[in-house]
């Protein structure tokens, strides 16, 4: 099911369970999961909104230069990995916050974490280790 204010998109499982995806915020997600919860009561269904809770954030950022792969998961190897063959990516974890981190080439940084605090701190542990393998401008 998907609406249009806030855009989120849901799943609705036959357990109950419903999932929704693409609110830009906690808040915003909150007031989707009600108006959909608000939609099905008007079909009919019997609805409570009951137990929401945010499982997953994805934030994306750019660093202002480029960095070097091989080099950074060279200094950062028990938590980087990289296979430049599978996915044009390092993939870095920070088990502490239970954050992922898949980090490019081009200085973008795609950051995947249970809440948004998790994800903030993930960007500000993450910005020495990227600055230290930037690549130089000639």
């Amino acid at each position: 099911m998907k609406l249009r204010k806030p855009r989120i998109t849901a799943t609705i499982w036959s357990s109950g369970k419903v999932i929704c995806t693409g609110a830009t915020s906690e808040e915003e997600a909150k007031f989707g999961a009600r108006r959909l919860a608000r939609s099905l009561q008007k079909l009919g269904f019997q609805v409570i909104f009951t137990d929401f809770k945010v499982v997953n954030v994805l934030a994306v950022c750019s660093m202002p230069f480029e960095i070097r792969l091989p080099e950074f998961t060279k200094n950062n190897r028990p938590h980087a990995s990289y296979e430049p063959e599978l996915h044009p990516a390092v993939c870095y974890r920070i088990k502490s916050l239970r954050a992922t981190l898949q980090i490019f080439s081009t200085g973008s940084i795609t950051v995947t974490g249970p809440n948004v605090k998790a994800v903030a701190t993930a960007v500000e542990q993450i910005y020495p280790f990227v600055f230290e393998s930037r690549k130089e401008i000639l």
